[in-house]
């Protein structure tokens, strides 16, 4: 088996999406070749060398040129691609869940796999595996099918609720689909019955050994922290926290509120800041990097993420970061949602509350903050839930099962350092 792959991720890397690197990193300690590919630009400066060069090796699909580059693989290979830009425009018109406006775009994006399709098809790669199951899955799942090359891909969030697009077309091209829950699983099954071994189920994995708890006490300046991370969204609930944060912060003088996260939503919370008299104890970050979010979880006493449905239909699977809280040690409050509860079981490792239920969320974070013998449970709990199912290694042995590895290949030693590993080899 030639253990070689290619990653296809909407922006690879980006600082909101750290599953998709740390997997490419992971697979490249076992002894994997990965290559990236993104459909936008990667992000850069994110704080750490080995991002940086990741960034520097990515193949960007969504780049000036896209056109001619097609053509230029047309004029190579004329019947395949002709026969590519055929099923690309079949897709277009004829896909069940593709938007009138939508379309288009379908035919943008079979350009665009044909545009990079020379270069991957150097890397002599022996699969494409996409992280979000809308643009870079239809670039992976087209791009693929003109290399003769078997694909897979992970969704995840808004890529299946709110911009999902050929989802029944793709799940029955796939050589399989990562599920990151149970309930994932349960909702492709919802669109077309396929087997459950096409339907593995893949955790979005988390370093345990990098997210730990600190070992010492985690005041540094006399007060408590309650923390929160994410992109400023709705369906990210922080307007909720910013409700019940008054009552909070009047029973509890020495608690400090911190919100880390930039997006559409940023100015309307910073007016519902402002209209709360912008309070000190209150700060909003904006976007901070990995190594700082690592911090902040750990010294933490309380993780909240109160996470809902939005209008638009978009919810969260399974927030990484609340899985890198809790591998940190760090007491979590969650909204309650389905993909959730697989790695919360309210009152055990951590607590669950009502969507928009900004009453029921400071109750819930009055109940930690008062209860050290339960503050310390849900942290035991919640780092023993995530080290038992979430642990990147464990996901890893799944995904390389998943891709054809021998089985007595998943008990090859990790090699050290994730981080390090930032070239093919």
């Amino acid at each position: 088996m030639k253990r070689s792959a290619l990653y296809l991720g909407g922006t690879l890397p980006t600082r909101s999406e750290t599953f998709v690197y740390r997997e490419v990193f992971g697979l490249r300690d076992r002894g994997w070749r990965v290559a990236v590919a993104s459909v936008h630009p990667p992000q850069r400066d994110l704080g750490e060398a080995a991002l940086d060069a990741l960034a520097d090796e990515a193949i960007v699909a969504y780049r000036p040129g896209v056109v001619g580059r097609a053509i230029a693989e047309w004029l190579r290979h004329p019947l395949r691609a002709s026969s590519t830009l055929l099923d690309g425009l079949r897709l277009s018109l004829f896909g069940s869940d593709v938007s009138l406006a939508g379309r288009p775009k379908v035919i943008w994006q079979t350009l665009a796999a044909l545009g990079i399709a020379d270069e991957v098809r150097r890397l002599d790669v022996s699969r494409i595996h996409a992280h979000m199951a809308h643009v870079p899955t239809t670039i992976a799942m087209i791009l693929a099918r003109h290399l003769g090359l078997p694909f897979s891909f992970t969704g995840h969030a808004v890529d299946l609720f709110r911009d999902g697009s050929l989802l029944r077309e793709k799940l029955r091209r796939a050589a399989f689909c990562a599920c990151i829950s149970e309930w994932h699983r349960a909702f492709y099954q919802s669109i077309d019955r396929l087997s459950v071994d096409r339907l593995p189920v893949i955790r979005c994995g988390v370093d345990i050994e990098r997210f730990a708890p600190r070992g010492e006490s985690r005041r540094t300046d006399g007060r408590r922290q309650i923390v929160a991370v994410g992109r400023l969204v709705p369906k990210k609930g922080f307007d909720l926290l910013l409700d019940a944060a008054p009552a909070l912060l009047e029973r509890h003088r020495d608690l400090v509120i911190r919100i880390a996260g930039d997006g559409p939503e940023r100015e309307a919370l910073t007016a519902r800041w402002r209209s709360l008299g912008a309070p000190k104890n209150i700060e909003l970050l904006g976007a901070a990097t990995n190594e700082d979010v690592r911090r902040m979880l750990r010294d933490a006493d309380l993780f909240v993420l109160p996470c809902r449905i939005d209008d638009s239909g978009d919810r969260d699977g399974i927030p990484v970061v609340l899985m890198e809280a809790m591998a940190c040690g760090t007491p979590v409050v969650s909204g309650d949602l389905p993909a959730i509860r697989e790695l919360i079981t309210d009152g055990d490792t951590g607590l669950l509350v009502p969507s928009d239920d900004s009453a029921a969320l400071a109750a819930a974070i009055e109940r930690v903050l008062t209860d050290r013998a339960l503050a310390g449970r849900l942290a035991a709990r919640g780092r023993e839930r995530v080290v038992e199912e979430f642990a990147l290694e464990i996901n890893l042995r799944r995904l390389t099962r998943a891709f054809g590895e021998p089985e007595e290949l998943h008990d090859t030693e990790r090699k050290p350092g994730a981080l390090a590993s930032a070239a093919p080899t």
